[in-house]
């Protein structure tokens, strides 16, 4: 709930950032992207100057510092894996059994990225009240806080990678129809797709407070940027996989396999971008 006293900022239900009056004077800035990957708030002395932000103990920074290292390598080795095995395939220098691998691989790691970043929701530092501190709760492996955007984006982005895996495995039947085809391998596909898309608008509305924004200098604004736009190209590239039933052979191979080469190549870079966004 917001008090009487404090300012309110993002969209629809979703907060994400509040400003409220400290006792002593001045005022502090909670934000949902900076209280998460850097376990801080701002706080602002009388007059609007910027005071040095107020962190989490460091029991939380190092758990943080953890949760953002494995969810960094995890989608920087992933979106790599994607890279190659569409390099490869664009190349056929590989059997189709053997591309399916190295994308199962890449999965795999995308899964653990997903998951991770959830955790780091689950179990970011929290705001203590009026005051400018933020408290660490117990560890835990799992919540549900459908009300806040963070654990939302998180949830259906790990959900997304979960719906890419049934698309990854399926992969590796052989002798399929156009139609089995299309609906075992290429519809998880698009869901998955569509889940990173609005994982990815929930992360700009967070980091932008509800508002189109350009931050040329936030990093996070960068991150989520970055992903958003391999979204975009892997949505790009599943249409572009769809089977044609008359002929077999699919829209366009070429879009497919460089729509997903280029937008794994995006994960790969907010995957290193994400390593120094830590507290």
């Amino acid at each position: 709930m917001v008090r009487p006293d404090e300012r309110a900022e993002g969209a629809g239900p979703f907060t994400t950032r509040l400003t409220w009056r400290l006792a002593e004077g001045g005022s502090a800035v909670w934000e949902s992207r900076l209280a998460r990957k850097r376990g801080a708030l701002r706080v602002r002395a009388e007059g609007g100057a910027e005071a040095p932000p107020r962190s989490a103990d460091e029991a939380a920074l190092r758990r943080l510092r953890t949760l953002n290292a494995l969810a960094a390598f995890a989608f920087t080795i992933g979106g790599a894996l994607f890279a190659l095995g569409a390099a490869v395939a664009q190349a056929g220098s590989v059997s189709a059994t053997g591309i399916a691998s190295i994308y199962f691989a890449g999965g795999l790691f995308f899964n653990t990225g997903g998951y991770t970043s959830l955790l780091q929701a689950i179990n970011a530092p929290r705001r203590s009240g009026a005051t400018d501190s933020l408290v660490t709760r117990g560890w835990r492996w799992w919540s549900y806080e459908p009300a806040r955007i963070d654990w939302l984006s998180t949830f259906v982005l790990f959900l997304g990678t979960l719906v890419f895996g049934v698309n990854l495995l399926d992969s590796f039947l052989q002798g399929l129809s156009a139609q089995q085809e299309n609906r075992l391998i290429w519809a998880p596909d698009i869901v998955g797709c569509v889940l990173f898309l609005v994982s990815g608008h929930l992360a700009l509305v967070e980091v932008c407070h509800g508002r189109p924004c350009w931050r040329s200098r936030s990093l996070g604004w960068w991150i989520v940027a970055v992903n958003q736009f391999g979204s975009v190209l892997f949505l790009v590239s599943a249409l572009a996989a769809f089977t044609r039933p008359e002929t077999g052979s699919l829209i366009n191979v070429d879009i497919a396999n460089w729509g997903t080469l280029v937008g794994a190549a995006c994960f790969s870079v907010g995957g290193v971008l994400q390593f120094f966004e830590r507290p």
